[in-house]
This record gives structure tokens, C-alpha cells and sequence, in this order.
């Protein structure tokens, strides 16, 4: 029951968000009935395909892992299944927190080269125009 209590605590933060003033769910974790905690549902609601592919990937990168994969409800609802189950001792909401971690990580990444290469052109841009005159 701790144990439970504890998962609950770790996502609580990932849970809901702000929308137009009122709390809305934005994550479910959902077990079925006499199994661990090392397989779990999470249900992602307001996502698609592009985060439960990639989150996918970078949760499948831990060795602990054993299985990870997710779907989607239905083509008019955007919520996605992602399940996992890991082997060992691990409870599932550690690699999908991990997974949430290197992928931010990874976008991050991304984000700074991008900004860092538009800086770069508008300035090579601004001396070509210069040198010009």
C-alpha cells in the first residue's frame, strides 16, 4: 500500500494542468487489477503520435525495460496508452519519469542548436550586407 502511495506522489506533479482556469487531467495511471507496479498504463490525455513514438524510444533505451509500446484511442480522440513493464525491482513510473527527462533533454538540445544557427545566419546575413556597401 506505501508502495502505491508512492507512485501516486511521484506523478502527482505530472497530473494535471492549468486550462482556461480550471484543473484539468492531463495524465492517468492506470493498473489493472492483481498486477504490480512494474506494469503500468499511463494514458496521456491531449497528445498523439508524436510524443508517444519518442517517448517510446527513449523509455525502450533502458536496459530495465522489457516492454514499451503505446496506441492510440481512436483517430477523433487525442489521448494515447503507453504501456510499460520493467524487470527487476523497478517500478514502471521510474524509466517513464526518466523517459519525460531525456526527452525534454533532447528537445532542449535541439532548441539551442536551431536558435544557434539562426543567430549565426542573420549575422553572416548582416556582414555580407555590409560588406557590400
Amino acid at each position: 500500500m506505501e508502495e502505491d502511495q508512492e507512485l501516486e506522489r511521484k506523478i502527482s506533479g505530472l497530473k494535471t494542468s492549468m486550462a482556461e482556469g480550471e484543473r484539468k487531467t492531463a495524465l492517468e495511471m492506470v493498473q489493472a487489477a492483481g498486477t504490480d507496479r512494474h506494469c503500468v498504463t499511463f494514458v496521456l490525455h491531449e497528445e498523439d503520435h508524436t510524443l508517444g513514438n519518442s517517448l517510446r524510444y527513449m523509455i525502450m533505451k533502458n536496459p530495465e525495460v522489457e516492454f514499451c509500446g503505446y496506441t492510440t484511442t481512436h483517430p477523433s480522440e487525442s489521448k494515447i496508452n503507453l504501456r510499460i513493464q520493467t524487470r527487476g525491482a523497478l517500478p514502471a513510473v521510474e524509466p517513464f519519469q526518466r523517459g519525460l527527462n531525456e526527452l525534454m533533454n533532447v528537445c532542449q538540445h535541439v532548441l539551442d542548436k536551431f536558435e544557434a544557427s539562426i543567430k549565426e545566419y542573420k549575422d553572416q546575413k548582416a556582414c555580407r550586407n555590409e560588406s557590400t556597401f
